[in-house]
């Protein structure tokens, strides 16, 4: 897609969604009777402030809920758009207790500040949206699970457990049997394993997705189109494998350096250095186990 946006899809009843570049992040919003909740909101307030002029192609009504699905600046960056004093009242901001304490830390964390200034120096675009950015994190916060209620349906936000971050949370609807699953699936790529994931834990976590959800739901990942069950069950058979040719590498003696150039790998090697880091410190317990 060279276009800035696609145009909203009605994936479910009154559940919309549509990708943005850059990154080709996928937007929620679902329509409730007591106004839209947003499910992620992009990596800055101009891009925020877009998506506001094209949520008025759904609704007129002020934005009630966002929540956001994990901690990264393309899901985040655009949250303080629908807070006072951009918008009153102001919106309820949701989110996992890890995505809330990460982007709480991010204030004080000198990678992130060195991340902004990297951003920053792209050109005068980029360097005018760290100029503006105001970091605004969730601060109501789900452990397992909670329910917000939209006037005429009710909407499920659940915690499965770890898998692209510590802080993954995913956003069901059952009356219109949906789920946004944020990056713990993804259709326009590969699976992105950075340095805040958990290889070990993200296909277990698919498991516990699944096993909540049936043959007919529609999945909408945090990059790419709408997916089927199927799809997701094989992204998961996927995921699985990269943990367990970790395991066995590292198992066997595989020196980290030396494990992604070893082979046998169902996605292309390149994309799996993050991965195998990962998958090393946890095996080694410099990452802490789930809680």
């Amino acid at each position: 897609m060279n276009d800035a946006t696609t145009a909203w899809t009605e994936v479910a009843d009154r559940v919309f969604q549509r990708r943005y570049q850059p990154c080709d992040v996928t937007v929620s919003v679902i329509l409730g009777a007591d106004g839209p909740a947003v499910v992620d909101t992009r990596c800055s307030l101009a891009e925020a402030r877009e998506l506001r002029e094209h949520l008025r192609q759904l609704t007129a009504a002020p934005v009630r809920w966002v929540v956001n699905t994990h901690v990264h600046f393309d899901h985040v960056w655009g949250n303080a758009e629908f807070a006072a004093p951009r918008q009153t009242p102001p919106a309820e901001f949701w989110g996992h207790t890890a995505t809330a304490a990460a982007m709480n830390r991010a204030a004080e964390d000198p990678e992130a500040a060195a991340f902004k200034a990297e951003l920053a120096s792209r050109g005068p675009e980029q360097a005018a949206a760290m100029a503006e950015l105001v970091e605004i994190a969730p601060d109501h916060l789900v452990v397992t699970a909670h329910t917000l209620d939209l006037g005429d349906r009710a909407v499920e936000l659940r915690h499965f457990g770890r898998g692209h971050t510590d802080g993954d949370l995913v956003v069901q609807i059952p009356d219109a049997d949906a789920l946004l699953t944020g990056d713990l699936v993804e259709q326009s790529g590969t699976p992105y394993f950075g340095a805040d994931s958990f290889p070990l834990d993200w296909a277990p976590t698919l498991d516990g997705l699944l096993a909540a959800t049936g043959p007919d739901t529609v999945f909408v990942p945090g990059h790419g189109t709408a997916v089927s069950t199927g799809f997701v069950r094989a992204q998961r058979d996927a995921i699985r494998a990269v943990a367990e040719r970790c395991a066995e590498l590292h198992a066997g003696g595989v020196p980290l350096a030396e494990a992604v150039a070893a082979g046998g790998w169902p996605y292309e090697a390149r994309l799996l250095h993050g991965a195998v880091e990962r998958a090393y410190a946890q095996l080694d317990g410099t990452v802490p186990a789930a809680g």
